[in-house]
């Protein structure tokens, strides 16, 4: 059940790297807030399925009910009530306003993930045949 993937290792790296970069150097209203939200899921993901050998749509559900369970933090105010809103890693990692709009953006990503799943399983199949 637990095991050590590369491929999704580095897709997760990857992604990390896009996060950060869309963190740092992005200051819009679509690509941020959304594609940003949306990756976060999609690098969930690929974190899960790097170490844990466990079907995609499983992964896929942890890894949707982790982003859902940030941002009900968010709306819960955990960071003040910690009091941590001031410390911007936590405010970068767990966020701090509430939106319905990342609920969207985290179910898309889920979405995307199992979409791509579905395709590579498709591909695999026909080199098999």
């Amino acid at each position: 059940m637990v095991r050590w993937n590369y491929t999704y290792a580095l897709f997760a790296a990857g992604l990390l790297a896009l996060e950060i970069f869309i963190a740092r150097f992005v200051h819009d209203g679509l690509v941020r807030p959304y594609l940003g939200d949306t990756l976060a899921t999609v690098l969930l993901y690929c974190l899960l399925k790097s170490i844990w050998r466990v079907p995609a749509g499983l992964v896929a559900l942890a890894a949707l009910l982790v982003s859902y369970a940030i941002e009900t933090t968010q709306a819960l105010h955990l960071l003040a009530w910690l009091g941590w809103q001031h410390a911007r890693v936590a405010r970068l990692v767990l966020g701090s306003q509430f939106a319905w709009g990342d609920m969207l953006a985290y179910t898309l990503g889920a979405a995307v993930v199992l979409g791509a799943e579905r395709l590579r399983a498709r591909r695999s199949l026909a080199k098999v045949n």
